[in-house]
C-alpha cells in the first residue's frame, strides 16, 4: 500500500500533512505544546503507532495507552459511552455447519442453541437520557459458547466517525455536554461536536448516516446491527477469510421521524426499553439473522477502498450476505443492575476460529474495553459476575484480587508444574492460535493513502436513499447546524457537504439561510460517483407488514364493540396488537352497554406511541373530544407523522378539527364500507404514507 496521502483536505485552520487528508491544528505560534501527562511533547495526536501504514498497532505506544486509559477512567460507575442501555437474554442457532469458514464451535451444529445476552444502547447520553435521542445505537452480543465467551460488540450503523482509536477520546469529548456548562445532554446539536467533525473529513460518511433516519430507530426489534470492523474467520485447516458481520431484524428496519421522536421523548422517555420488554413478556420474541460478507485478501486488494478503514463499508451488491444463523431474544433480565449494568463486553473476547484485522480503531478497542471494565466494575474479577461468567469451564492459575469469589484449592498457582498432574494445561490442538499473518514495515504514526477518500462512500450513501430519506438527512443537518452559534463551524460543515453532493449542500444552506456561504475546501481525494446500493435504504427493502407493530383505537362511551373486536382480530392475524385509548383509563361503556377496560388514557397516550390509528368515538362522545386539545392533536399528529388513519362516520368532525380531509389519501380510510378495515390494514403495512409528507412538512 502507498505510504501516505499527498494532498490533505484544506480548511480554515493551519494544517499538518501526511495523515490521509485529515486537517488539524499545528502546534506553533501562540498555541501551547501538546504533551503527555508526563510532560513529554507529542509529535502526532492523530495516529496510533503501527508496523507499516496498514500494520497492527504496537503495545509500546505509550501516547495511545495513556490517552485511552485516562479517557476510560473518567467516570465511575456509569459508562463513559453507551451508558443508556437495555438488555435481554436469548439464544443463537446456526442454520447449518459453517466449517468451511471457521472452526468456531458455536457455528458448527444447527442443533445447538448457544445462550446469548444482548445490550442495546445509545452512545452519547447519560444513563438517564431519553431513548429517542438522535444517536448511534450500540448492538453488543455476548455468546456463551462451549469454548468460552465471544463478544460481538457493534453498532446499528456499519461505519464510524474516526479511523484511528487515537481520536476516540476527542470525538466523545466533543459530543458530550460542553464541560463549562454541562449541556446539551444526549445531543450532537452543538458547537463542539460540529467543530470537531467539520475538521475531521474522515467523519463525513458517518455524519450522513447519523443524520439519516437510522439514528432514530422505531424499535430495538426493528434495528440492524453491524460489527463495523473487518474481522478474520479461520477454519480448522488454517484457511482465513475476511468478514464483515451483519445483524438483520426479522421485522425489517424502521425508524421514526424527527418530530415524532421529539414528542415520544416527552411522552415516554423509555419508549425503546418498554417496547422490547413488552414484546418479550407477550411472547413476541424478536429475531435477527446473523450474516457475514465473506471475501479473501486478494479480493480486498481489488476494492476501491481499504477494508481496514472503519469509515468504509462494502456494498452488498459487491459482496452479498452469507447467512450464518438466527438469534432470538426470549427472556428479560431478572435484575437490571446485576445484568444489564454489570455486563462487561470486550471486542478482545474471541473464540478459536474468530480473529482480528489490523483496523486501527479495532486495535485500540481491544485495549480500551478491558481497561474500562477494570475501572467501571472495580475489580479484575468482573468475569466472575454471573452475567459475565463463561458457561464453559474456567481453569487457570490466576488468583486473588479484589472481589474474588472462586475458591481454588491446592498449593499450585503456577504453570508449568510437576506437583499436580491434574492442573489445567495448554493445548495446541484445542487452544486459540493466531493466524500467522505476515507483518513487516517501519514503526510509524501515519494513515495509509488508501484511507484518504472521505467523500465517495458518503455520496454513495446519500444517492442510495429514497427521496423521503434524503429530505430527512437535509432536515437533520439543518436542525443540528442551526444549533451551532459559531458561523465558521456552519460554513466549514457546508463545505464538507459540498464535497459530498452540491445539491445536498444547497438544500442545507437554504434551510439555514446561508446560500452560497459554504467554505471552499479541497479534498485529498475528490468524490467519485459509485453505483447506488439499494441495500443502504431502509425503505427500498422494507417488508410490507405490520408484524410486531402497535395499533391504537380511540374510543368513547358508546363506541362499537364489534368494530373493536374486528380490529383486534385483523391485527392479530397480521402479528400486530391493538391498544384501546379512551378519555379515562378506567374504561368506557360500549354501545351495547358492556363495560370495557382501556389500555391508556388519552392524555397519557399520544398517537406518537403507535404505528397506525383508528378514530372510533360515538356521536355523543365526539362532542367532548372536540373540546379536548389532546384528542385533536392525537389525530393531527397521526396524520402529520404519515401514519395510516381509519375513522368512523362519527369521527369526521374530529378529523375536520385536526385539519384532516376525509379520504385525503390512501392512508386516510373510511370505515363506512365493508372493506374499510382491510384497506386500513393494507395502508398500515406501508409503514408511512410518504406521498403525504410534502403536504404536511
Amino acid at each position: 500500500m502507498a505510504k501516505k496521502s499527498q494532498k490533505p483536505d484544506s480548511a480554515s485552520i493551519p494544517q499538518t500533512t501526511g495523515n490521509a487528508g485529515e486537517t488539524h491544528q499545528r502546534a506553533g505560534g501562540s498555541a501551547e505544546l501538546l504533551t503527555t501527562d508526563q510532560g513529554i511533547p507529542v509529535a502526532d495526536n492523530q495516529n496510533s503507532l503501527k508496523i507499516g501504514a496498514r500494520g497492527p498497532v504496537l503495545l509500546e505506544d505509550f501516547v495511545l495507552r495513556e490517552k485511552i486509559t485516562n479517557f476510560d477512567h473518567e467516570r465511575i460507575p456509569e459508562r463513559v459511552v453507551h451508558a443508556r442501555g437495555f438488555g435481554a437474554h436469548g439464544y443463537f442457532q446456526p442454520h447449518k455447519s459453517h466449517a468451511k469458514l471457521t472452526r468456531a464451535a458455536f457455528l458448527q451444529d444447527p442443533g445447538v442453541k448457544t445462550p446469548v445476552f444482548v445490550r442495546f444502547s445509545t452512545v452519547a447520553g447519560s444513563e438517564g437520557s431519553p431513548d429517542l435521542a438522535r444517536d448511534v445505537r450500540g448492538f453488543a452480543v455476548k455468546f456463551y459458547t462451549s469454548e468460552g465467551n465471544y463478544d460481538l460488540v457493534g453498532n446499528n450503523i456499519p461505519v464510524f466517525f474516526i479511523q484511528d482509536a487515537m481520536k476516540f477520546p476527542d470525538l466523545i469529548h466533543a459530543v458530550k455536554p460542553e464541560p463549562d456548562r454541562g449541556f446539551p445532554q444526549a445531543a450532537s446539536a452543538h458547537d463542539t461536536f460540529w467543530d470537531f467533525v467539520s475538521l475531521m473529513p474522515e467523519s463525513t460518511h458517518m455524519l450522513l448516516w447519523a443524520m439519516s433516519d437510522r439514528a432514530i430507530p422505531r424499535s430495538f426489534r426493528m434495528m440492524e446491527g453491524f460489527g463495523v470492523h473487518t474481522f478474520r474467520l479461520v477454519n480448522a485447516k488454517g484457511v482465513a477469510t475476511l468478514v464483515k458481520f451483519h445483524w438483520r431484524p426479522k421485522l425489517g428496519t424502521f425508524s421514526v421521524i424527527w418530530d415524532e421522536a421529539v414528542k415520544i421523548n416527552g411522552a415516554d422517555s423509555d419508549f425503546h426499553r418498554r417496547d422490547l420488554w413488552d414484546a418479550i413478556q407477550a411472547g413476541d420474541f424478536p429475531e435477527w439473522e446473523l450474516s457475514v460478507q465473506a471475501f479473501s485478501e486478494e479480493e480486498a486488494a481489488e476494492f476501491d477502498f481499504d477494508v481496514l478503514d472503519p469509515t468504509k463499508l462494502i456494498p452488498e451488491e459487491v459482496v452479498p450476505l452469507t447467512p450464518l444463523g438466527t438469534m432470538v431474544l426470549n427472556r428479560t433480565v431478572d435484575n437490571f443492575f446485576a445484568e444489564t449494568e454489570q455486563v462487561a463486553f470486550c471486542p478482545a473476547n474471541v473464540v478459536p476460529g474468530i480473529e482480528f484485522s489490523n483496523d486501527p480503531l479495532l486495535q485500540g478497542r481491544l485495549f480500551s474495553y478491558l481497561d474500562t471494565q477494570l475501572s467501571r466494575l472495580g475489580s479484575p474479577n468482573f468475569h466472575e459476575l454471573p452475567i459475565n461468567r463463561a458457561h464453559s469451564p474456567v481453569q487457570n492459575q490466576q488468583r486473588d484480587g479484589h472481589m474474588r469469589t472462586t475458591l481454588q484449592p491446592g498449593r499450585i498457582a503456577y504453570e508449568p508444574n510437576s506437583l499436580d498432574p491434574s492442573q489445567a494445561r495448554e493445548s495446541v490442538e484445542r487452544g486459540f492460535t493466531s493466524f500467522p499473518a505476515a507483518e513487516a514495515g517501519d514503526k510509524m504514526r501515519i494513515r495509509p493513502e488508501s484511507f484518504a477518500d472521505h467523500y465517495s462512500q458518503a455520496r454513495l450513501f446519500y444517492n442510495s436513499l429514497t427521496e423521503p430519506e434524503q429530505r430527512h438527512v437535509v432536515g437533520a443537518f439543518a436542525f443540528e447546524l442551526g444549533k451551532c452559534e459559531v458561523l465558521a463551524v456552519r460554513k466549514r460543515m457546508l463545505g464538507r457537504l459540498a464535497l459530498v453532493d452540491q445539491e445536498l449542500c444547497d438544500h442545507v444552506a437554504d434551510a439555514l439561510g446561508m446560500p452560497g456561504q459554504a467554505e471552499k475546501l479541497k479534498p485529498a481525494v475528490p468524490a467519485r460517483d459509485l453505483p447506488p446500493s439499494p441495500a443502504l435504504s431502509q425503505y427500498l427493502k422494507a417488508p410490507q407488514s405490520i408484524e410486531g407493530r402497535k395499533l391504537a383505537i380511540l374510543v368513547t362511551d358508546g363506541a362499537d364493540e364489534k368494530l373493536i373486536a374486528a380490529l383486534k382480530r385483523a391485527a392479530k392475524a397480521e402479528g400486530a396488537v391493538v391498544m384501546v385509548v379512551a378519555p379515562k383509563v378506567g374504561g368506557f361503556t360500549t354501545a351495547g352497554g358492556e363495560e370495557m377496560p382501556a389500555d391508556f388514557a388519552l392524555n397519557a397516550a399520544p398517537s406518537v406511541l403507535f404505528d397506525a390509528v383508528v378514530v372510533a368515538p360515538s356521536e355523543a362522545g365526539v362532542e367532548a373530544l372536540l373540546k379536548t386539545a389532546a384528542a385533536v392533536d392525537w389525530v393531527r399528529d397521526a396524520f402529520g407523522h404519515l401514519k395510516a388513519v381509519a375513522y368512523t362516520t362519527a369521527a369526521e368532525p374530529l378529523l375536520a378539527a385536526a385539519g384532516v380531509q376525509p379520504e385525503a389519501d390512501e392512508g386516510v380510510v373510511s370505515l363506512k364500507s365493508r372493506d374499510g378495515l382491510a384497506k386500513f390494514i393494507t395502508a398500515a403495512k406501508r409503514h408511512r404514507l410518504w406521498d403525504r409528507e410534502p403536504q404536511v412538512r
